[in-house]
C-alpha cells in the first residue's frame, strides 16, 4: 500500500548512473522539513545512489542522519532505512552484517502492508544467501509478488524470475533453470521492457550453453547482437558469450574478437574489475 501525498521521487532513479540521480535527489532536499518522512525516504535514496558509486563511508554517514531521526513507531520509512542500511553492507562485502536489518526491514514492511518493501527485503535475503537457501527465498519472494494486490509488487516478477533462474543453474538444476528464465523472458515482453527483454534472452541463452545445447545458445547470442546492433549499440556480456560459444563449436580464430570486444567493454565496469578477476583475465588472454 503507498503511503498518500509523497512526492514520486522514486521515478528519477537511473540506476545505471547513480551519480546523476544523487544530484537530482540532493536538488530536491531543500524542499523537506526535518523529519518530514518524505525527506528521510528521500536520504535513504541518497545512501543508495552514493552506495552504489562504492561511496560506502558516505552512504552511512547519510543513514545515520535518517537514523537519529526516525520516531520509534513502524513506518515506511524506517523500512527503508532498513534496506538501504542492509543494501550497503552487503555492498561492502559485509553480509552477514546486512542479514538482520533485510529481516527486520520484512517483517516490518509485512506489518505495514508495503508489499513492495516486504518483497524487496524477500528478494534481499536471497541475494545474500547460501544457493539453496537464495532459491527458497526467491520462491518466497516469487509468491508473495504473485499474491499481492499491489500492482508495484507484482513488478518484482522479472527480476525474481531472473534471479530465481540464477539460483537453479548455480545448483546445476539447467531444465528447472531454464524454464524460469523462460518465464522472465514472457513477463519481460508482455510488458514491453526492451532492455530487460534483453537480458533475459541473454540469460535463456547462456542456460542452453551450460546444458550443452550450444548451436542454440550461439543463435539467440547472435540475434541478440543484431537486435543491439539495429539499435547502434553493443554489450560485452553478449560478445563474450559468442567468443565462448565459439570456442565450443571449434572455431578458435573467429572467436578471438569476440573476446577482445567484450573485455574493451567489461574493462570499464569498476564492479566486473573488482568481483570478476579471472573472467576478466579469461577475456583478455583469449582475445
Amino acid at each position: 500500500m503507498s503511503q498518500p501525498n509523497l512526492p514520486d521521487f522514486d521515478s528519477l532513479w537511473d540506476y545505471s548512473h547513480p551519480d546523476q540521480t544523487e544530484t537530482k535527489f540532493l536538488e530536491l532536499l531543500p524542499q523537506f522539513p526535518e523529519e518530514d518522512p518524505a525527506r528521510l525516504e528521500l536520504l535513504t535514496q541518497i545512501a543508495r545512489a552514493q552506495g552504489l558509486q562504492r561511496e560506502f563511508n558516505d552512504a552511512h554517514l547519510t543513514l545515520d542522519q535518517v537514523e537519529n531521526q526516525l520516531s520509534i513507531e513502524s513506518s515506511r520509512a524506517r523500512v527503508r532505512y532498513l534496506l538501504e542500511r542492509g543494501r550497503v553492507f552487503n555492498s561492502s562485502k559485509h553480509p552477514e552484517e546486512a542479514r538482520p536489518f533485510f529481516e527486520q526491514a520484512m517483517t516490518m514492511a509485512q506489518e505495514l502492508n508495503e508489499d513492495f518493501y516486504a518483497v524487496d527485503a524477500a528478494h534481499m535475503l536471497a541475494i545474500i544467501a547460501d544457493p539453496a537457501s537464495s532459491l527458497n527465498w526467491n520462491l518466497r519472494a516469487i509468491q508473495m509478488a504473485e499474491s499481492s494486490a499491489d500492482e508495484k509488487a507484482r513488478g518484482w516478477l522479472g527480476s525474481l524470475y531472473n534471479n530465481t533462474g540464477w539460483s537453479y543453474h548455480d545448483m546445476g538444476e539447467y531444465e528447472s533453470a531454464l524454464e524460469i528464465f523462460q518465464k522472465a523472458e514472457s513477463y519481460f515482453g508482455e510488458v514491453r521492457r526492451e532492455d530487460r527483454l534483453r537480458i533475459a534472452k541473454w540469460t535463456v541463452a547462456r542456460c542452453l550453453r551450460s546444458m550443452n545445447r550450444i548451436e542454440e545458445a550461439f543463435s539467440k547470442q547472435m540475434a541478440l547482437k543484431a537486435e543491439f546492433d539495429s539499435i547502434g549499440g553493443s554489450d560485452g556480456y553478449v560478445d563474450e558469450e559468442i567468443g565462448e560459444c565459439l570456442l565450443l563449436l571449434k572455431r578458435e580464430s573467429e572467436a578471438k574478437p569476440y573476446f577482445a570486444k567484450a573485455y574493451e567493454l567489461l574493462s570499464q565496469d569498476e564492479w566486473m574489475m573488482a568481483n570478476e578477476a579471472e573472467r576478466m583475465k579469461r577475456m583478455k588472454e583469449l582475445s
